[in-house]
């Protein structure tokens, strides 16, 4: 009989937890749509917290009203020694047990960041800090070459001190709070090594490609177009220079080069809309309208599609292309159908 009244009165705690969660410490609901939005905190669980450890820190933060009640809930449901060591975002307007479900199981708090492509190193920088996962200083200084480069072999012909311009993959991911600055920018190039396939190095291999030098020229491609059929083109266009010794003359990689000088992100971003006959006369290794082949690395994180459009370029014998208004461009095989088509699209 003794077993039977305490299984009952577990059974009773037990439904008092579904249908009754104020009775068990939680403080009112958030208020209805149209009100102010509830104020969510920052709960950190260390290793080695119990459950008691715990009760008193969501308390301290206003999440929970009772302790002693929360602690009973965490005996009832089995969680002692089960709620895991992490961050937490939470409000005063969730129940008891939905705080305990989401330790025991790992709900961190979270935060997202979307790397667009065709963005240099600085703009995702820029997007992390925006994001709250690290300052853009602090990434920038993570994002070199070395401290990488045992685990990636992509990254091994590089100078340690290099930056990873081109090497981090344009996604949008999702990290707990309080990740390593290491570990994004370790996410980021771990997502271009997956994309990096063998099958990919090989046909790259194929065409005398390096890894560094697909990046490279499909971070041209990438800036040059956002219409995904012209890439394969725009791609043939750049190796077909390369192998026949003529200047890329690429104007996003002037606009890199630009960019590199005292005053002048300030003044016209990262990517200069209108270049001037000054700008194409720039010196820097990155204008290719002066020096020959490839500039020194890429200039942005090219997509999937850019890089298989240099590994699978179209069959085609362009040397030329002119942007039009809407954003597609006109190719030409020779310079004097080039010209008009300067004259007709005004460029």
């Amino acid at each position: 009989m003794a077993a039977l009244a305490a299984l009952a009165l577990v059974g009773l705690a037990a439904w008092q937890v579904y249908l009754s969660p104020r009775s068990l410490g939680v403080l009112p609901p958030p208020r209805q749509a149209g009100s102010v939005p509830a104020i969510r905190h920052l709960v950190k669980v260390e290793e080695g917290d119990g459950v008691a450890d715990v009760a008193r820190k969501l308390k301290e933060a206003g999440i929970i009203a009772d302790e002693a009640q929360f602690r009973t809930l965490a005996v009832l449901l089995g969680y002692q020694g089960l709620l895991q060591a992490g961050i937490y975002e939470l409000s005063p307007g969730m129940s008891s047990l939905e705080v305990l479900q989401a330790m025991r199981y790992g709900r961190f708090a979270t935060r997202k960041v979307t790397v667009v492509e065709g963005w240099r190193l600085e703009e995702i920088a820029r997007a992390v800090e925006e994001a709250g996962i690290a300052s853009a200083e602090a990434f920038l200084a993570a994002a070199v070459a070395g401290p990488y480069q045992d685990r990636f072999p992509m990254l091994r012909g590089l100078d340690p001190s290099s930056p990873l311009e081109g090497y981090l993959f344009p996604a949008t991911y999702l990290f707990p709070v309080g990740t390593a600055v290491e570990d994004v920018v370790g996410t980021m190039l771990g997502a271009m090594a997956q994309v990096l396939t063998p099958e990919l190095q090989q046909e790259a291999a194929r065409k005398g490609l390096t890894i560094h030098q697909l990046l490279t020229l499909a971070s041209i491609v990438e800036r040059e177009t956002s219409v995904a059929e012209e890439r394969p083109i725009i791609a043939q266009v750049f190796l077909r220079r390369l192998e026949l010794g003529i200047p890329l003359e690429a104007d996003p990689t002037v606009q890199y080069a630009v960019a590199q000088l005292p005053g002048s992100v300030e003044r016209y971003g990262y990517w200069k809309r209108s270049l001037t006959l000054e700008d194409l006369r720039v010196s820097s290794p990155y204008n290719t309208y002066l020096v020959v082949g490839l500039p020194p690395g890429p200039i942005a994180s090219p997509s999937l599609d850019s890089i298989w459009a240099v590994v699978r370029p179209s069959e085609t014998d362009y040397l030329f292309f002119v942007a039009r208004p809407d954003g597609t461009h006109a190719f030409a095989r020779t310079w004097d159908e080039h010209v008009r088509n300067v004259q007709r699209y005004g460029q």
